[in-house]
């Protein structure tokens, strides 16, 4: 079949690609390779040898833990100790072959084995395809919060087979779905267009109109990238690549105050009920547009609300978050429906009022 692309205008440019057949795809991009790592989770085993098939380098497959498990400290060591066994040289390859944890751990593997060898990342859940493995971001997690380390690391291509989403969980599609939603609000109203007019079919594996989703969301963010990869221009109304973080602020302190138990697009939903709370509270954006993103995001069976009693401890995480400056906390926020600027220092008091609409709703 047709794959479509869509480019990625960084330093080192690349593609993603967007369609069906990846085994008979991913050996190009490997020609001129001695060895290839297939990093993987236990659940895709049986995948791997269709995905090796036709490949005639020697491959060695690492096994890691699923979901958050994998980006740890512990994780990552074991996985530069079997490279090393396996005699891995700069003329060889990793292929991150899972979801969006497993693409952060075998990027953040190659980026820092002999300071960088080829990674191709192949994703095989929509959040993966549409959030983690576009952007070149890859990293761990450590007890104090979610990729506290990492490095910017741009792939040699993404391939993502939407075969693969037709076994995927009908609640892991629905979290992966938060991030496309997110997209809407930030820079394409379309997408929230499109979903609402048919949720059943925007949520239906290879469909259609998934597939335009998924495009339009990874359009979203090579755009934002390729001006600003390792996050670095955003100031006031002229937000960079962390205009990807929208709702991510209280999504990563939720997710690190559950231990990373919770999916991380059903984390990123409940923050951005609570972003665009507080930008309306700030009299950036009117009450319909708050409204709105309940709607959406309910009609996609997401959450809009939180426990009460836990601001305290998701206030001191949010101290982490990636985009605070010394001890300045900063947020993505919205002007409007596909505008954002940045907001510095908000009042604690409207931070506690946003917080407190969550536990309301």
């Amino acid at each position: 079949m047709t794959w479509e692309a869509v480019d990625v205008a960084t330093a080192q440019p690349y593609q993603v690609l967007i369609g069906r057949g990846a085994p008979k795809l991913l050996p190009q991009f490997l020609e001129g390779v001695d060895r290839v790592a297939v990093f993987h989770p236990p659940t895709l085993a049986h995948w791997i040898p269709e995905l090796i098939a036709g490949l005639d380098q020697q491959v060695f497959t690492i096994e890691v833990p699923d979901s958050e498990a994998a980006k740890t400290a512990e994780v990552l060591a074991r996985c530069w100790e079997q490279l090393a066994e396996a005699g891995f040289t700069r003329s060889d390859a990793v292929v991150g072959f899972g979801g969006g944890t497993t693409t952060d751990l075998a990027g953040f593997v190659a980026a820092t084995w002999l300071r960088g060898v080829r990674y191709i990342a192949l994703p095989t859940t929509l959040l993966g395809m549409v959030d983690a493995a576009v952007g070149g971001k890859t990293g761990i997690n450590l007890s104090a919060g979610k990729n506290l380390a990492g490095a910017f690391f741009e792939p040699f291509t993404v391939i993502c087979d939407l075969g693969y989403l037709a076994t995927l969980p009908e609640v892991d599609t629905r979290a992966g779905m938060a991030e496309v939603l997110k997209c809407g609000f930030i820079v394409d109203p379309q997408i929230l267009h499109a979903f609402s007019e048919d949720p059943k079919s925007a949520l239906q594996a290879g469909s259609d109109l998934q597939w335009e989703l998924i495009r339009r969301a990874i359009a979203v963010k090579a755009q934002a990238v390729a001006g600003d990869l390792t996050e670095r221009t955003s100031q006031d109304d002229r937000v960079g690549r962390e205009i990807l973080n929208y709702g991510h602020t209280l999504g990563h302190a939720i997710e690190a105050r559950e231990h990373f138990s919770r999916r991380h697009g059903e984390a990123v939903a409940i923050g951005m009920v609570f972003a665009a709370e507080l930008s309306a509270r700030m009299g950036l954006i009117e009450a319909e547009l708050v409204a709105e993103h309940r709607r959406v995001l309910s009609l996609c069976g997401l959450p809009i609300s939180y426990p009460g009693g836990n601001w305290t401890a998701l206030r001191e995480a949010m101290n982490l978050d990636k985009k605070t400056r010394g001890s300045t906390l900063r947020f993505v926020v919205l002007t409007g429906l596909g505008r954002v600027r940045m907001l510095v220092d908000p009042p604690e008091s409207e931070l506690i009022d946003s917080y407190n609409a969550l536990v309301e709703a």
